[in-house]
């Protein structure tokens, strides 16, 4: 009997349904921050590569400062990353930004002056644009970029959880 009891808990946990850390609690093993999050790139140029050292080949480089890359797993220095089409590596901390920003994903997403859809539009962004991130609400997201500042809905950026609330 104790070895079926065993095995039911041994289920359990693997299910998930055991364990009292829930998906949304997952903690980085190096910085207890929450996995997944969003971070920039701070370089102009940052390495990734296949493992979390510098003995690990090299994949490709990412080349376009502050884009908004999600961290899924932590190593040492190491940070492993996804960018929005789902292509990622392993990037060294050094290279990575706590400072936030979006990329815009549909095409000429009309920012408005508050968070609201009858609000005046203050610009007009392409497909792509990389803004900072401000402010967030349950649907809307305050974003700047080239000089101008708006309210965008939360669906149509990348870079940001779609439960995530900013002052």
């Amino acid at each position: 009997m104790a070895v079926l009891q065993v095995l039911l808990v041994m289920g359990l946990v693997m299910a998930g349904l055991g364990s009292p850390a829930q998906a949304d609690d997952l903690r980085g093993p190096v910085t207890n921050l929450p996995i997944p999050r969003f971070v920039s790139l701070k370089a102009d140029e940052a390495n990734v590569r296949r493992g979390p050292s510098l003995t690990h080949r090299i994949d490709w480089v990412f080349t376009r400062r502050e884009m908004p890359l999600m961290i899924v797993a932590e190593h040492g220095h190491w940070r492993k990353v996804q960018d929005r089409d789902g292509a990622g590596g392993w990037v060294h901390y050094a290279l990575l930004s706590g400072a936030r920003t979006v990329i815009v994903t549909q095409d000429m997403l009309e920012v408005q002056a508050r968070p609201e859809p009858a609000a005046q539009t203050e610009a007009i962004f392409e497909t792509g644009v990389v803004a900072r991130l401000e402010a967030c609400t349950v649907d809307w997201c305050e974003i700047r970029a080239g000089g101008h500042r708006g309210w965008a809905p939360k669906a149509t950026l990348w870079g940001v959880m779609a439960d995530e609330l900013r002052d």
